[in-house]
Parts: C-alpha cells; sequence; structure tokens
C-alpha cells in the first residue's frame, strides 16, 4: 500500500493520531479530514490542525456544522450534561456523526483520487456507540463502493484493540510520548492527560496505566 494514497479521519484526539502514525507507516501519501461539528471546545479544531502541521500531512477541516442541529448532545451543548445512565448510551453519542463524517470523508477521498480511509472507531474500549461497531463499519463500506461505484476500503486500527493496546501500538509506532502530550481527549479541553475526571479521560488513563504496568512487570521501558 506505500504507493497509495490514504485519507484519516482525524480529530487530534488519541485514537486518531495513532492512526495518523500508523497511516504514514502503511501509506504513500496521507492526508487528514477534521469535522466542525459545533463541539464544545474549538481547541479540538486548532489541536488537528497543529498535530497535521508538526506530522507534515495536508489537514482540511469540513462544515458539519448542520449535525449540531440535527442531533443535540453533551459534545456541542454547553448546556447538557456529560452523562451515562446504566443500560442507556451517553449524553455524548451523536447519531449519525460516523456514518455522516466517513460519508463525507468518500466523497473527499475520491476527489483526492485516495480509495482508503482511515478511521479511529473502536468496538473494544467504547461506550457503546452503535456506529462504532465493526459490522456497522464493513456494512458502510459496501454502500460507499455502491453508492460512488469507485473501489473505497475502510481500515479500522484500533477496532479489536484494549485502550492499553491503543497505547502499545503508539509506542510501537514510536509515537508514545508525542500523542501523550499533544493529543486532546478530554471532554472538558484539556490536551494531554486531560482533566482526569470526565469519562474520556478516565478510560484514556485506564488503559495508560493498564500498559505502564505491563512494560514495567516485561522490564521494559515506555518510550
Amino acid at each position: 500500500m506505500k504507493k497509495e494514497k490514504a485519507i484519516v479521519v482525524f480529530s487530534g484526539g488519541q485514537d486518531s493520531t495513532t492512526c495518523l502514525f500508523w497511516a504514514k507507516q502503511q501509506f504513500g501519501e496521507v492526508e487528514t479530514l477534521t469535522f466542525d461539528y459545533g463541539q464544545r471546545h474549538k481547541l479540538e479544531i486548532e489541536c488537528a490542525q497543529q498535530i497535521a502541521r508538526e506530522l507534515g500531512v495536508p489537514n482540511t477541516v469540513l462544515d458539519m456544522s448542520l449535525l449540531n442541529q440535527l442531533a443535540p448532545n453533551a459534545l456541542t451543548r454547553t448546556d447538557i450534561d456529560i452523562t451515562q445512565e446504566k443500560g442507556q448510551l451517553p449524553s455524548t453519542f451523536v447519531d449519525g456523526r460516523n456514518l455522516l463524517f466517513l460519508s463525507f470523508a468518500g466523497v473527499f477521498a475520491k476527489q483526492r483520487g485516495a480509495r482508503h480511509l482511515v478511521t479511529g472507531v473502536c468496538e473494544t474500549d467504547f461506550s457503546g456507540y452503535p456506529d462504532c461497531r465493526d459490522s456497522f463499519i464493513k456494512s458502510l463500506n459496501v454502500t460507499l463502493n455502491l453508492s460512488m461505484d469507485y473501489p473505497f476500503v475502510i481500515h479500522t486500527p484500533l477496532m479489536w484493540l484494549t485502550k492499553a493496546q491503543t497505547w502499545k501500538l503508539a509506542d510501537e509506532l514510536g509515537a508514545f510520548p508525542y500523542i501523550r502530550e499533544n493529543t486532546l481527549t478530554c471532554y472538558n479541553g484539556i490536551k494531554g492527560d486531560g482533566c482526569g475526571e470526565c469519562p474520556a479521560c478516565q478510560l484514556r488513563k485506564a488503559g495508560l496505566d493498564t500498559y505502564l504496568s505491563e512494560r514495567e512487570q516485561s522490564g521494559e521501558r515506555a518510550i
């Protein structure tokens, strides 16, 4: 795949940045695509743009503000608390987000002459989002191919990884310190290790602690 081109759906968070490092090793040419859907913190977009610049890949930001109008949620509305009730999807779930993001990414990719799409969705350590499931990705891959008569391939390098295994992959890619220090996962808009309190930070920290513990037990040291 070294001669082919890929588009990475890119938020500047831990998962998508790990996927970006992965894509840079897999493909000859990589671009990143970031979506502005009215998220709480514009810092997310700024972070994505900065990382893309530092890693030497083009970044395009698409206006998806319509999504905020269609699906009010805690990621876009400061008047909605970030919560998760037992047996229910968290208030951070945005109906149709990955469906729309990947569909628009497909249109974008075709215009750029790229057939590979890379996204950081994961079915292992996730909050129950239905659009992070492998079955959804496979279904959408077929739909995109049929809708544009174009041979798209959607890559999900993190699909079956735990958060600890995602940190391990980052380490294997030589990106561990960069991703830990420069990515934005926190729902409260704090880069790096974040606020430590929101669900995203707790999941990230639990995976990091597990990975570092495993590295220590194996006698290795995180890069």
